[in-house]
């Protein structure tokens, strides 16, 4: 999968854990904007900064995806301007953030939207997707089922050639809001299948892991029989991907899949004007609906303490809401995400308008 190229006057600098896009030989830039967190959203990111780049190149902007932990506890702390995350806040991390925030208020936009692939690396495998209820995949990741021909597999997938291979789960080794999104849908969808809490760190200790989305990629390409959870962006070639088990039906990812179980997922706990927080529905047996989903949250605030500070922050919030922002990050060739909804584009944006510098009254 291509994951787009610099522009021309755009450097984009990527270390083992960093994407950095920034503004070269520009000159005379009237501000800058930080941010930090999901490395879901690397891909998307990365395109959305280019965009903004077009539009604006006397914005100097970067993000580092140093995953939805490390860039929560960044911005609590006002280490950067924004961060990405792959959860709301909790009710600690919110109160954080208000006093950073303040005397302004906390936002948190729902505005990348993306399926979580369930990916396996069985080379021989002859088949488009595996299909697995909820309750084989949460055994699977328990390592309660430890061959790809265990009679669970077998019966949602007749006819299919299985290997006598030795199921090996990968997981996240970072604290992940992929990891957390993912355990919520083992721990609602799976039900006693899966006997933990959910959790931005993974449960059981002893298994084979990888940093970021990449290293659970590379983990996984790394060897026959690997299973894990990915960001649908990362999926590459060679790796299979399950349709997962929703009513009487197997739902492959899918962008109009994913945004089909925001649509019936209801505003959470604390949601408000600025915090469009979702709880999203994993039991849905909404037709054509992919519960395994990551929501991504783009964290701010409306005040900031320069006026050119907050007009940056403003200006790339405001890109990536856009319909054309959305629509990059939807490209098939960029992160294949799916576009928000036209009525949660204008809460967004009346959210973005907000945001402020210390003079506005």
């Amino acid at each position: 999968m291509s994951r787009g190229t610099p522009r021309h006057g755009v450097r984009i600098a990527a270390g083992a854990a960093a994407l950095a896009l920034a503004v070269a030989a520009c000159g005379g830039h009237s501000a800058s904007v930080a941010g930090a967190g999901s490395s879901a959203q690397e891909i998307a990111m990365q395109a959305w900064l280019a965009g903004l780049y077009d539009l604006r190149p006397d914005l100097l902007a970067s993000y580092d995806p140093v995953g939805s932990g490390a860039g929560r506890e960044m911005f609590v702390t006002g280490a950067v301007d924004f961060a990405g995350s792959d959860a709301h806040l909790d009710e600690e991390e919110f109160a954080l953030a208000r006093e950073r925030c303040a005397p302004g208020e906390v936002v948190e936009l729902p505005l990348y939207i993306s399926p979580i692939a369930i990916a396996y690396h069985l080379p021989e495998l002859d088949v488009e997707h595996l299909k697995l209820q909820p309750e084989t995949i949460a055994a699977m990741f328990d390592g309660r089922i430890e061959r790809w021909d265990d009679p669970a597999i077998a019966e949602t997938n007749p006819g299919v050639d299985l290997p006598a291979l030795d199921v090996v789960p990968v997981n996240r080794s970072d604290d992940s809001g992929t990891t957390e999104n993912f355990t919520e849908y083992l721990a609602e969808a799976g039900g006693e299948a899966w006997p933990y809490e959910p959790d931005g760190t993974w449960p059981r200790s002893g298994t084979h892991s990888g940093q970021q989305n990449v290293g659970v990629v590379s983990t996984l390409s790394a060897a026959e029989g690997t299973i894990g959870y990915v960001d649908a962006s990362q999926v590459t070639a060679e790796m299979g991907t399950v349709a997962v088990g929703v009513g009487d039906e197997f739902v492959p990812f899918s962008p109009e899949a994913a945004a089909a179980v925001v649509d019936v997922s209801p505003p959470a706990p604390g949601a408000s004007d600025t915090r469009l927080i979702l709880d999203l529905d994993r039991e849905t047996d909404a037709p054509g609906a992919y519960p395994v989903v990551l929501v991504s949250y783009t964290l701010a605030c409306t005040r900031y303490d320069s006026a050119e500070k907050a007009e940056a922050v403003q200006a790339l919030l405001s890109y990536i809401a856009s319909e054309e922002g959305q629509e990059r990050a939807a490209r098939p060739d960029v992160a294949g995400a799916a576009p928000i909804s036209a009525d949660l584009r204008a809460r967004v944006m009346d959210a973005v308008d907000r945001i402020s510098g210390p003079d506005a009254g």
